[in-house]
């Protein structure tokens, strides 16, 4: 099954919801949990333990499992491991982006079927050239798996290059987002298997992305803790509305280990309320 297809039986099935996987030193020791390998894997266990059943994504942050080296690795495998037994689509947050022969490492280590760092989808970093994904797009989508480009993220420091104007007029964020859906056109996947990150804290007019005719794949951070509101997603996103993905991290895993349960069941039924 395509990646489209996934997604969309996903949102019908579970909703639109995506539960960070974000293991802050800060918040193992809210969980009470040490900083170390050990620690983020349990972590992590418990985040997919809670989300089954009330979510169908979610996207662990690899950085937080990295800094921890190979007993890091070793945990992001189990984690990722029992999400994708447990039904879960997972979207590994790893913000790749390179070209040639070192792309094609980095996707054989994400979407490789089998591997043991094995996602169903990827984030990816355009900034060598959206052109350069092009392999990395196609070695997804011939396994039913999806990849994520960073296009406007709801940082404030990325604006002065995301906003910047191409010598067509274009935006860079709006360059990057029709380049992924002209290669979307090509493969008749439905919303198609490659999307965008959009921040919803992000000014989509500033960024030239309000006018988008063609829905695509859209993960969009900046919900909760950051300080937008899914009431708003259809209003925020416009025609983009169809395929957003409502990411949130810290303002569930805030509510420790005897809460997240009930948090994400809670915010889960609050977005299936407004999408």
């Amino acid at each position: 099954m395509s990646f489209g297809d996934r997604l969309t039986e996903v949102f019908a099935a579970s909703g639109r919801l995506c539960v960070g996987i974000d293991p802050h030193e800060g918040l193992l020791a809210e969980w009470g949990l040490p900083a170390s390998g050990s620690g983020v894997r349990d972590f992590g266990l418990r985040v997919v333990e809670a989300t089954v059943g009330s979510a169908g994504i979610v996207k662990p942050q690899v950085a937080f499992f990295e800094r921890f080296g190979s007993a890091g690795f070793i945990a992001l495998e189990e984690v990722l491991g029992a999400a994708r037994s447990a039904g879960l689509l997972v979207i590994g947050d790893v913000k790749r982006g390179e070209i040639g022969s070192s792309m094609a490492g980095y996707a054989g280590a994400w979407l490789e079927e089998g591997g043991p760092l094995e996602v169903d989808a990827l984030t990816l970093n355009p900034y060598l050239g959206v052109e350069d994904l092009a392999d990395t797009f196609a070695a997804a989508a011939r396994v039913g798996k999806g990849a994520f480009v960073l296009a406007a993220t709801s940082n404030p420091a990325g604006a002065s290059v995301q906003r910047a104007r191409t010598p067509d007029g274009r935006s860079v964020s709006r360059r990057v987002l029709d380049d992924v859906a002209a290669w979307n056109a090509t493969t008749g996947d439905g919303i198609g298997p490659i999307g965008v990150v959009i921040g919803a804290t992000v000014d989509l007019a500033a960024a030239g992305l309000d006018d988008v005719e063609r829905p695509l794949p859209v993960l969009a951070p900046g919900f909760g803790h950051q300080g937008a509101h899914t009431g708003r997603t259809r209003e925020i996103y416009g025609n983009l509305s169809e395929g957003v993905i409502v990411s949130e991290s810290r303002s569930l895993l805030s509510s420790g280990p005897a809460g997240i349960a009930h948090a994400i069941s809670e915010r889960a039924a609050e977005v299936r309320g407004t999408l």
